[in-house]
């Protein structure tokens, strides 16, 4: 059977399904149904790298750090992302091998937690819009800005927040590693939620850093970097749609780069922070030489591989 390898950039809706089902229990089950589909694409033959949303998660971190400060020292973001791509990867990769087992198929995962290398000079930390954490009244939102330099938002009348920049990846620290996994048949689970975000200084040494990155913008970095043919995004939906959710909506089953291009610059096909980011992660993914994308729902990956549904990305 012929080596094929593709990183799967999962969506959150693969962690939690609703706000009645958030418990660590509820997260390793969907996890586990997602998992299914992704471990019967590797016993038909592909070699994957597995990337996973954390935004929920991380916010769970911060609030128990929140809680938890008349007591014990907060929990910075680089952090809170770290403890979250070690406990998604756990769930993620016991999963898998319980699939394995059942599948009869000889592989193993392992979660590699991943720093991310953005550039200092990102525009996008001039103008912080990821909010994260706890909603807070405007006296404690000035007071962290004062003392401990945050940026806050007021968002739509239900009271503070902090929010931090979104910068571009530009390197995965760990990706000989990933790679050399993926060569010795072990399936990766890496960049965890876009990855630990990093800045290197004039001597190139790695500092963490309170920004989070697009986890689908990092997971298209890394399928250029271990040269993967596909890169496959899951979503809550089975194909992507142009003027999604009015009365004009219509499914795409393919397209090609320069119409994913046409249909961005228009601006009113794929809303931000949904869609968008994914179809910019495809575009990235094909200018830098990629070969071909999928987006579909979890349930569907085996039949989107096959070409019977979800939305295919080339790049002509």
């Amino acid at each position: 059977m012929s080596r094929k390898s593709a990183v799967v950039a999962i969506g959150g809706n693969s962690l939690i399904k609703d706000k009645q089902h958030q418990s660590v229990r509820d997260q390793y089950i969907a996890a586990g149904e997602t998992c299914w589909h992704v471990a019967s694409m590797i016993k038909d033959g592909w070699d994957v790298a597995i990337g996973h949303g954390n935004g929920p998660q991380v916010g769970f971190i911060l609030r128990r750090s929140e809680l938890a400060a008349h007591e014990l020292h907060e929990v910075p973001l680089d952090v809170c992302g770290a403890d979250s791509q070690g406990a998604i990867g756990y769930a993620l990769a016991q999963n898998l091998e319980n699939d394995f087992h059942r599948l009869d198929v000889d592989r193993h995962a392992v979660a590699v937690v991943t720093q991310v290398e953005v550039s200092k000079d990102d525009p996008a930390f001039q103008a912080p819009s990821k909010p994260i954490g706890s909603f807070m009244d405007e006296p404690e939102a000035m007071r962290r800005r004062d003392h401990e330099g945050w940026s806050v938002k007021e968002d739509a009348g239900r009271g503070w927040r902090r929010v931090v920049p979104s910068p571009e990846p530009i390197r995965i620290v760990e990706v000989d590693a990933i790679r050399s996994l993926i060569e010795n048949r072990f399936v990766v689970i890496s960049v965890g939620g876009g990855g630990i975000p990093v800045v290197a200084d004039e001597k190139g040494e790695l500092t963490g850093i309170a920004a989070v990155i697009d986890k689908d913008h990092a997971c298209s970095l890394l399928a250029n970097e271990i040269e993967a043919e596909l890169l496959l995004i899951t979503t809550a939906v089975e194909k992507v749609a142009l003027d999604f959710g009015r009365p004009t909506q219509r499914w795409l089953d393919r397209m090609t780069l320069s119409q994913a291009k046409e249909y961005l610059a228009e601006g009113t096909h794929f809303l931000p922070g949904s869609m968008a980011p994914k179809m910019e992660a495809v575009v990235s993914f094909l200018e830098r030489g990629g070969g071909t994308a999928i987006i579909t729902d979890p349930e569907n990956v085996e039949r989107a591989l096959a070409g019977e549904t979800g939305t295919r990305i080339v790049a002509e």
